[in-house]
């Protein structure tokens, strides 16, 4: 065989390769996400005053008090109720400050802690959201693949999405002790893992500020 010739079957060979390793960590046909999540969203708020207040509604508080949490580390009054829900979440299911701080830099990178709904999955745009976004169908604070991690209407409440998130974060092995971004991107899979990163710090002042 000419030396061309052993060049062009090498090249080839790679080429395989190279596409079987990014079918096995990117496929194309999405994979979903086993629905363990048995987190009851509505039976969370009905027990948690301040986080149903930050969800917009109407809670009954004593004269001259609000129980929608105080804007914090630079983040507007909607970012801000949404990261109080994504750390009460984790106060409910009994989960270490760590996973807090991972959920938050998730968000951060994700929306900047924003709820986006998605055009091309039309039921988001009805629901509650504070902008839209077009990658794939991916929906609310942490961009969850609609056709792999759940409903528009689950994927669109920050506390279904952060049990979601949560469940899949405490099935990653030794998730304790990796850095912000490893365990932020064994969840997510994300095509920028270490963007994440420079996240960790605002991601830590906004949680030492809400789970008080």
């Amino acid at each position: 065989m000419g030396r061309m010739a052993l060049l062009a079957v090498v090249a080839l060979a790679a080429s395989l390769i190279s596409v079987g390793v990014s079918w096995a960590i990117f496929p194309n046909d999405p994979v979903a996400v086993a629905d363990d999540t048995d987190f009851d969203a509505a039976k969370f708020y009905e027990t948690h005053a301040r986080a149903n207040a930050a969800r917009g509604v109407v809670v009954a508080s004593a004269p001259g008090t609000s129980l929608v949490p105080r804007p914090v580390a630079g983040l507007n009054q909607a970012q801000t109720n949404n990261a109080f829900i994504v750390i009460e979440v984790a106060r409910q299911m009994q989960l270490p400050e760590r996973a807090m701080v991972v959920a938050i830099a998730t968000a951060l990178q994700e929306t900047y802690l924003r709820n986006l709904a998605n055009p091309k999955v039309p039921a988001s745009l009805k629901l509650p959201h504070e902008g839209t976004g077009t990658n794939y169908d991916s929906l609310g604070i942490f961009q969850q693949r609609a056709s792999i991690w759940g409903t528009p209407e689950q994927l669109m409440d920050p506390a279904f999405a952060s049990a979601k998130f949560y469940n899949k974060l405490v099935k990653v092995d030794g998730w304790q002790k990796m850095s912000v971004t490893g365990a932020a991107q064994a969840v997510q899979r994300s095509a920028f893992a270490s963007a994440y990163a420079k996240h960790a710090t605002t991601a830590q002042k906004i949680v030492d500020e809400l789970n008080r």
